[in-house]
C-alpha cells in the first residue's frame, strides 16, 4: 500500500516526508510545493492562492488527477504529501498529521525557509493567518468534492505531532502501517480488494487508529515523554473542538499516560 499524508498546517508534513524518502526509501510525492510555486508565480500569497483556487478549480483538477495516477501505476512505495490524496489515491494508508494550533503557529513563524510568500508579524498574526486558512480551505473541499476535511473518521491514522521528533513519527507512522496491513490479511481479503472502493469499503470497517499526545490534550505548554513510540491505549474519546481536539471522556486515563510519559495515548474519536 501506498502512503499519503495530509493534516494542520504546520504540522511538519515535509520534515516526515524527508525522512521517509532518506532513511525509509518512499518515492515522495509533494503537491504542497506545487501550490506555493503556483502563488509565487502569481505574486500572491498561500491564502489568496487559496482563495483563487476556491474559484478556479482548474488548479485541483490538475493535483488530483496526477496523484490517482501516480496511485495506480506506480509500482515504487510511494509516499504522497497532499492535501487530499487520501481521498484520491488508490491502495493508500491514509495518515493525517495533527499538531495544536499554538505549535503550529510557532513554527510557521519561526520558519524562514518559507520565503516571501509566508511572512507574519508575530506569533499571533501566524496563528489567524493559519485559522483562516483552514477555514478557507474547509470551504473549498466541502463545495467542491463535498468532503469534510477535518474529519477525522476519513483516515486510517491520526498521528500527532505537537511534541513528538519527527523521527519518531516516521518509525511509528511505519509501525502503524504494518499493524494495519496485517489486519488485512487476516480478514482474508483478496488481491482485488480496494478499501477506497464503497463495496469494499464496506467488508472491513475499521475505526481510525487516532495517537495523540497526553499533554496536548491537557492543555499543557509542553510534553514530559520518554522520546519513544510507547503508546497508551485508552478508552478516552475526543472531539473536535473551535481551535483544537477536547476531551469528550476519560480525562483520568489521559492523564495518566502524561504522568507515566508516554508519548501517545490512544483515543476513541466523535465528531
Amino acid at each position: 500500500m501506498h502512503i499519503t499524508l495530509t493534516g494542520n498546517l504546520g504540522s511538519g508534513k515535509s520534515t516526515i516526508a524527508k525522512i521517509m524518502a532518506d532513511k525509509y526509501g518512499y518515492t515522495i510525492y509533494s503537491t504542497g510545493k506545487i501550490q506555493r510555486e503556483l502563488a509565487e508565480e502569481r505574486g500572491l500569497t498561500v491564502l489568496e492562492m487559496n482563495k483563487l483556487m476556491q474559484q478556479d478549480h482548474s488548479f485541483d483538477n490538475i493535483i488530483d488527477e496526477k496523484v490517482t495516477q501516480l496511485s495506480r501505476d506506480s509500482e515504487k512505495d510511494l509516499f504522497i504529501d497532499s492535501r487530499l490524496a487520501w481521498h484520491f489515491a488508490e491502495r493508500a494508508f491514509k495518515v493525517f498529521l495533527s499538531v495544536s494550533i499554538d505549535e503550529a503557529a510557532r513554527r510557521v513563524y519561526n520558519d524562514d525557509k518559507r520565503g516571501e510568500v509566508e511572512t507574519y508579524s508575530s506569533i499571533d498574526d501566524a496563528k489567524k493567518n493559519l485559522i483562516e486558512r483552514a477555514r478557507t480551505e474547509d470551504v473549498r473541499y466541502k463545495d467542491i468534492y463535498g468532503l469534510d476535511y477535518f474529519n477525522l473518521n476519513n483516515y486510517d491514522l491520526v498521528l500527532d505531532s505537537t511534541f513528538t521528533k519527527p523521527e519518531v513519527l516516521a518509525s511509528v507512522l511505519l509501525n502503524e502501517k504494518k499493524r494495519y496491513e496485517e489486519i488485512l490479511m487476516k480478514n482474508g481479503l483478496p488481491e482485488t480488494f480496494d478499501k477506497n472502493k464503497s463495496a469494499d469499503a464496506a467488508k472491513l470497517r475499521l475505526a481510525p487508529r487516532i495517537l495523540l499526545a497526553p499533554a496536548r490534550l491537557l492543555g499543557n505548554a509542553s510534553g514530559n515523554t520518554r522520546d519513544n513510540d510507547e503508546i497508551y491505549t485508552s478508552c478516552a474519546v475526543v472531539k473536535s473542538g473551535a481551535e483544537d481536539i477536547e476531551i469528550v471522556s476519560g480525562r483520568d486515563e489521559i492523564e495518566k499516560a502524561a504522568r507515566e510519559g508516554y508519548e501517545f495515548v490512544s483515543v476513541g474519536y466523535v465528531r
